[in-house]
């Protein structure tokens, strides 16, 4: 067995154990450096590599951005989002569950976070699909798929440390998102009608409401809308820079609770301390791939996984083998540890092939969306049974079936038609 291989072993031995992902890449990552040119060298490598890239400028991104979402989520927007999609779909039969999931995708726009998304939607739309005698396992499902939407739309947090592990333009990463992100809401809702073909449960439906107050409706949703445009076209048009874009996102976001009333000192401080608590976690994370990706340098690993995945004869082969390695680390790891893992040691294998890498980074992010709704890790899966205690995790599983195929023809079309990804971009 070869150091890395042992390295890798131990790697995923801490991880089993529990030990935290930065803290777990960190430790295998110091350790290994250090059994290969000595303690001394490799210290001062960490020091290096901490100090230059804690100071890196796009650095900054995560906190604001993750402050705009925290703020997105004390704003209510959320429950403005979802009666503005039921407004439109409640006559249609499984309607409520195709409203979550196109709430899910707006609230996604301005919040960048797939829990937190779930979290959300779970307590605004779980009781209306039961009032409307919804099986749990549709109504579950839609939402814990429609909160993965939340890595991918941007703002996303994942995309952020994909750019910065891959020195890639985080704007563009951000506009790559949009249409794939829209493609996913579409074919969520199509998930949701097979579902309910297949399900044959009574679901209640309600009177179509006329045009007029459907779009009194869409007043409700003007604040996500406008944040979202303001956010993403001042990247689009050059007028800030990504970096720039997440504070006048977070900004925004403020001003959003400001004018809606629901800005309280004790909320407003517990905002700032989750903000705090969830950027100090990822900053470990990053500096803790980053001392991860200086051993897999080192050891060899990049070279051997490299002929091994190449070994395979084609780019497209190459790729799809990937794709498998990603969704049998979905099984056991979620969506953020496998960016940070991984990403260092697949990404010059795919720019050697000559695969556009911010096309790859919105590519990894829709196969690792699958992670979150896979069993037996599926975190947002066990943020709806943390909600809602009287559904069985196996019962939310069931439920997700046909959003996991979704998921697969998307991943397809994605392959097929990379100008999808990429047609946003070279727009800018």
């Amino acid at each position: 067995m070869s150091d890395w291989e042992i390295g890798l072993a131990v790697l995923f031995a801490l991880l089993l154990i529990g030990t935290p992902i930065g803290l777990a890449l960190a430790f295998v990552g110091t350790v290994g450096t250090v059994s290969i040119i000595g303690w001394q060298p490799s210290l001062a490598l960490l020091g290096q590599t901490f100090f230059d890239n804690s100071r890196h400028y796009n650095l900054s991104i995560l906190p604001l951005f993750l402050l705009m979402g925290n703020f997105v989520v004390q704003s209510g927007i959320a429950r403005d989002l979802y009666a503005a999609a039921h407004a439109w779909l409640r006559h249609r039969k499984g309607g409520l569950a195709m409203a979550t999931v196109v709430a899910c995708g707006g609230f996604s726009s301005v919040c960048g976070s797939s829990l937190a998304t779930a979290s959300t939607m779970t307590r605004i739309a779980m009781p209306s699909m039961r009032e409307f005698r919804y099986p749990d396992r549709l109504s579950t499902a839609s939402i814990a798929a429609g909160g993965t939407l939340g890595i991918l739309i941007p703002p996303s947090v994942i995309l952020v440390f994909y750019g910065i592990l891959t020195q890639q333009d985080i704007g563009k990463l951000f506009l790559a998102g949009i249409v794939p992100g829209i493609l996913g809401v579409v074919l969520y809702t199509v998930a949701v009608r097979v579902s309910v073909a297949f399900d044959g449960a009574e679901m209640q439906t309600e009177t179509r409401l006329p045009l007029r107050q459907r779009l009194v409706a869409l007043k409700g949703v003007l604040g996500a809308l406008g944040l979202f445009i303001f956010v993403m076209g001042g990247i689009y048009l050059g007028v800030f820079t990504p970096t720039e874009s997440a504070g006048m996102g977070a900004g925004g976001a403020f001003l959003l609770v400001l004018l809606q009333g629901r800005l309280e000192m004790r909320a407003l401080m517990a905002t700032f301390y989750e903000t705090a608590k969830t950027t100090a976690s990822m900053f470990l994370i990053l500096l803790g791939a980053l001392t991860f990706a200086n051993y897999v340098n080192m050891s060899g690993m990049s070279r051997d996984i490299q002929d091994l995945v190449t070994s395979v004869g084609s780019p497209l082969g190459t790729l799809l083998l990937i794709t498998v390695i990603y969704l049998a680390l979905g099984c056991v790891l979620e969506g953020l540890s496998m960016i940070t893992l991984t990403v260092p040691i697949f990404y010059p294998i795919v720019a050697g092939l000559g695969y556009d890498l911010i096309w790859f980074g919105t590519y990894v992010v829709i196969v690792t969306e699958l992670s979150y709704i896979t069993p037996p890790v599926g975190l947002n899966a066990f943020v709806l049974k943390s909600v809602v205690r009287d559904v069985r995790v196996a019962t939310i599983f069931r439920g997700l079936v046909p959003f996991v195929l979704v998921d697969i023809l998307r991943i397809a079309i994605i392959l097929a038609f990379p100008g999808l990804v990429l047609f946003v971009p070279q727009l800018m």
